[in-house]
């Protein structure tokens, strides 16, 4: 069982417990969760790892998907304060930078194959988008800070947007007091 904070590689399944959880922490059954991608510091899930297809066929191509509902409202402060805006700007003018991010973008694309083969679904067409704006722009810090839990180290933007967002978990589990 993973302990407090650690962080849950692409192959650890769900537990019935993690899974109410999440539909606690969305307010809605989750759908095609493959596994639990990291685990908040207070021991909640709170990135989920999804199949690229939903059972009905339908493309899903958000393979990390935060579900912690304090984490996506600091995402979602953070956007509302321009901070998406800043680092577009950065990304133009840094080509450092936009290496760092394009090597995200195919982190990305290649676990999400993965995970299609491993989920036993047909993988998304090629030139599917990843997730959040990769790899040009910056259009969701959810989806990008949901990437850098996952895979620590990877993706430059999403891990500023966590460092960004603080400590969301300080006020206690989100799923127990019904957030």
């Amino acid at each position: 069982m993973p302990r407090r904070g650690e962080v849950v590689t692409a192959g650890s399944a769900a537990s019935a417990a993690d899974l109410r959880d999440v539909a606690r922490q969305l307010g809605r059954e989750p759908r095609a969760v493959l596994a639990i991608a990291h685990r908040c510091p207070c021991g909640l899930p709170d990135v989920v790892q999804t199949a690229p297809r939903l059972p009905d066929g339908t493309p899903f191509p958000t393979l990390y998907y935060l579900t912690c509902p304090r984490a996506s409202a600091a995402m979602s402060r953070l956007e509302a304060a321009g901070v998406m805006r800043a680092m577009a700007a950065r990304l133009q003018a840094d080509p450092r930078l936009a290496a760092s991010y394009a090597a995200a973008h195919r982190d990305y694309l290649a676990r999400r194959n993965a995970a299609a083969e491993r989920a036993g679904v047909a993988p998304l067409p090629a030139g599917t988008q990843s997730a959040g704006g990769m790899p040009d722009r910056v259009k969701c810090l959810h989806a990008l800070a949901a990437h850098a839990l996952a895979v620590p180290g990877v993706n430059p933007l999403g891990a500023e947007a966590v460092s960004a967002a603080g400590q969301w978990w300080q006020a206690g589990s989100c799923a127990e007091d019904g957030r």
